[in-house]
C-alpha cells in the first residue's frame, strides 16, 4: 500500500464516513513488522476503514516519516469476560477526589495525551495530523474522550475509537495520582455494562495488563473485531458512564 488515488485528495474532501465503503488495506507481510503499508495523509474514509480492518496509524510526524499503517501480530487486548480491577484501585474509587466525564474535553484530552511525557520516549507519534484526523472521527460520534477533573481542572483521561462492541483505546495521560487509572475503571466496567465485549491495547503494556489484558494472535484478533464489530451496545455508553458515578 503506497500512495493511491484517496491520499492525494485532501483531508477536507472526505469529512464524511460512508459505513459501505471499505478501502481495502493489503495484510503486513512477514518481514514488515506489522507494517501494512504507507500514505502521505489520513483520509477520514481510509482511517475508518482501517479500523475496520484491525489497522491503525502508528508514526513519528516530527521526523518526517510517512503515515505508517499498523496490523501487529501479536495484538495485546482485554476481553470484557477477563476484565478485573485491582484492590488498590477499587479502594481509590470509593473516596476518589475526582469527578470523571465523557465526551466534554475531546481536544484537550488529545492535546495533553501529546505532551504527557513518558520513560524511555523523547517525542510523541501524536502529532497535528493525527489530532486533526481524530478530532474528525469524534465529530463522527466515533471517537471518545474519558475525562477526570479535580474541581475543574483536568488532571487524567484517555481517548479512544468505538467500533460496535470493539473499544480502540489509543492513549491516556495522568496529571495527578491514578487519575487516568480510575477514569479507564470506570469507563471499563460501563463499556461492559452496556455490552461491550473487547477493548483493543494495539500492544502490551504493563498498565493494561493489570487489567486482565493479554496478547493473542493476529488472525484471533480479526476474528474477535468481524464477531464484535457487528454487535451494537445495549445502552447509552455516556449515560450509564456517569450514572456510574452516582
Amino acid at each position: 500500500m503506497t500512495d493511491s488515488g484517496a491520499t492525494n485528495k485532501t483531508q477536507s474532501t472526505l469529512d464524511v464516513i460512508n459505513p459501505e465503503k471499505i478501502i481495502f488495506i493489503p495484510e503486513p507481510t512477514k518481514k514488515s513488522h506489522g507494517v501494512c503499508g504507507y500514505t502521505d495523509c489520513i483520509p477520514l474514509q481510509f482511517l475508518y476503514s482501517a479500523y475496520m480492518q484491525g489497522v491503525f496509524p502508528w508514526f513519528c510526524e516530527d521526523e518526517g516519516e510517512p503515515v505508517l499503517w499498523y496490523s501487529p501480530d501479536p495484538r495485546f487486548v482485554l476481553r470484557m469476560e477477563d476484565f478485573h480491577v485491582p484492590k488498590s484501585i477499587d479502594r481509590f474509587l470509593k473516596h476518589t477526589p475526582y469527578t470523571y466525564k465523557m465526551d466534554t474535553a475531546f481536544a484537550e484530552v488529545i492535546h495533553c495525551c501529546r505532551d504527557m511525557t513518558r520513560p524511555g520516549q523523547t517525542g510523541t507519534w501524536i502529532g497535528p495530523m493525527i489530532i486533526e484526523s481524530y478530532t474528525k472521527l469524534y465529530e463522527a460520534g466515533l471517537a471518545h474522550s474519558v475525562e477526570a477533573y479535580h474541581g475543574d481542572k483536568l488532571v487524567g483521561g484517555l481517548y479512544g475509537v468505538l467500533l460496535g462492541s470493539v473499544f480502540c483505546g489509543e492513549s491516556m495521560f495522568t496529571k495527578e495520582s491514578d487519575s487516568a487509572k480510575s477514569a479507564f475503571v470506570l469507563f471499563a466496567r460501563a463499556f461492559a455494562a452496556c455490552g461491550g465485549r473487547l477493548i483493543d491495547s494495539q500492544v502490551y503494556t504493563d498498565n493494561i495488563a493489570r487489567y486482565g489484558a493479554v496478547n493473542i494472535s493476529r488472525q484471533a484478533f480479526l476474528r474477535l473485531e468481524k464477531e464484535y464489530i457487528p454487535q451494537q451496545l445495549t445502552s447509552d455508553l455516556r449515560e450509564t458512564f456517569e450514572k456510574a458515578q452516582k
